[in-house]
Formats: structure tokens, C-alpha cells, sequence
């Protein structure tokens, strides 16, 4: 059966058959997590209208195709505390609230259906968790840190990040938020008291690695045209 027309929301969606989108949907959800892939947050709400539309789980056939039962583009505005930063609302539920689906499946549904405008994608990286025994999640909620610099360390930026985002990006990304050139050398440091400071000498070394925590304050630094630091009262661990 094709599927039917309309409700594209603006956008120059094409439909393909709905047996072809169950076909190519369904081992894609399928797909096991693996490390640093991202996936893509789906409101469950529209995400329900669509497996109903195209038939999709095999003993709920009754919507197939029936225009009422159509998804429209994919709309994930339940999903948001503040439709304006687009930030998600607290405690949300996987597969309750929304559903995960992998790249290359969000791209397929977007390509069909489009998206709400000005709507931003919701994608998210697979972590690794466990010590001992290694299992994956997806990360849903981000890490807060609070950026600032050690010459006005008064002026805090809030910024989110993965935790299996590395100290590089988080100095790539404090360069960017305070104007600080490629040219000039800088130190980061993380502070884990009021007064004590902790040197995040390894660029490489995640988020998760280098025991950032929610919340957690971290100083760039600019050394001076001399070489020396400024901050002479960081004291590393």
C-alpha cells in the first residue's frame, strides 16, 4: 500500500511505500549501541503515530495507512522544558517520554517527514559505563560545567558536554567563548574546592576520565608573552 499524502509541514517530503519504511526502519532500530556513535531522541508521541501509520509492529495493523493515524514532520516539542533553548525537561522516560533511533534511521525519517521548524535535532552520544563490566548507554542528559577564566573568574558560562567528550574539546570550545587566539598557550584546571585547583593536563582524556562532575568549575588560563602563568596561586594536586 502507498502511502498517503499530506501533512508534510512545509517541507518537500517524499513518502515511500509504507512496507519499504518498515523494511528499512526496522533492523536499523535493531542496531546494538556502540561507543561514540550517535543517536537521535524521538518524542514517543509522534513516533507511535508513525509505527501505527506504516503498520509497523505486525499485530497493530489497524491504522495502516489511514490518513487520520498520519505523523506529520517529526515534532519532539513534548520533549522541552523551554521551547525557546529547546533544553529537555527533566526526567525523562526512554521509551515512555521518547524513543532512541540511530543516525542513519533519523536521517530516513527526516528525509520522509521532515521536522517542526526551527526545531533543533536531539542527538546524543553512546557512553561506555562500568568498571568491571562494560555496558552502553545512551547519554541522554549532558554534563553542566561552569567556564570561566582565571583572570575574571566571576564571569561563569554554563556549557554542556558529553561525558565522552575530551579536555580538548571543552579548551576548544573556552578559546571560542572567550576570545582567546589559537596562538596564545593556555592550562585548565578544574577546581574541586572553594580554593584548591587541579591542573587537566591531558587533552585527551575524556570527561568521564578525568572525573568531572556535574556543576564543576573550570579555568582556562593564558600564559603570558614570557611563557610564565599569571596564575601562580593554581596549585596542582
Amino acid at each position: 500500500m502507498a502511502a498517503a499524502e499530506g501533512g508534510g509541514g512545509g517541507c518537500d517530503c517524499a513518502w515511500p511505500d509504507l512496507t519499504v519504511q518498515r523494511a528499512e526502519l526496522g533492523p536499523l532500530l535493531a542496531t546494538a549501541l556502540r561507543p561514540g556513535e550517535s543517536w537521535y531522541l524521538v518524542d514517543s508521541r509522534w513516533f507511535r503515530r508513525w509505527k501505527k501509520y506504516v503498520g509497523f509492529d505486525s499485530w497493530d495493523m489497524s491504522g495502516v495507512g489511514d490518513p487520520r493515524f498520519f505523523p506529520g514532520p517529526i515534532d519532539n516539542s513534548g520533549l522541552f522544558s523551554d521551547p525557546e533553548t529547546q533544553s529537555l525537561k527533566e526526567h525523562l522516560i526512554d521509551e515512555l517520554d521518547y524513543v532512541l533511533v540511530p543516525t542513519e534511521a533519523w536521517n530516513k525519517l527526516v528525509a520522509w517527514y521532515g521536522c517542526v521548524d526551527g526545531q533543533q535535532p536531539i542527538v546524543r552520544k553512546v557512553v561506555e559505563y562500568g568498571l568491571f563490566v562494560k555496558h552502553y548507554k545512551v547519554e541522554v542528559y549532558l554534563l553542566e560545567l561552569k567556564l570561566c577564566e582565571s583572570s575574571n573568574p566571576d564571569n561563569v558560562i554554563s556549557c554542556h558536554f558529553s561525558k565522552a567528550d575530551t579536555v580538548a574539546t571543552i579548551e576548544k570550545e573556552m578559546r571560542k567563548l572567550f576570545n582567546i587566539p589559537a596562538e596564545k598557550e593556555t592550562r585548565l584546571w578544574n577546581r574541586y574546592m572553594s580554593n584548591m585547583y587541579e591542573q587537566l593536563s591531558k587533552l585527551d582524556s575524556t570527561v568521564q576520565d578525568a572525573g568531572l562532575y556535574q556543576g564543576q568549575v573550570v579555568l582556562i588560563e593564558v600564559k603570558n608573552e614570557d611563557g610564565t602563568c599569571p596564575g601562580q596561586h593554581f596549585l596542582a594536586k
